[in-house]
């Protein structure tokens, strides 16, 4: 999955969000295994995912706050 800036993030609809968020949680564990098996060529991407993650989900409390 691709990463999203934040004015990427604030344009989805509220389902686009948590479909995409989903799939990105996946993707990270999936890719944490890997790691963990074998080191990934760019092991940053992990940290980008969670940041990209982090992101969805504060984006999603601030839409269920207002």
């Amino acid at each position: 999955c691709k990463l999203m800036k934040q004015s990427e993030i604030k344009i989805l609809t509220d389902d686009e969000l948590v479909d995409k968020l989903n799939s990105l949680i996946k993707s990270q564990e999936e890719t944490k295994l890997t790691h963990v098996v074998s080191p990934i060529e760019n092991p940053l991407v992990i940290r980008k995912n969670r940041r990209t993650i982090a992101r969805m989900k504060t984006e999603l409390a601030k839409r269920k706050s207002d």
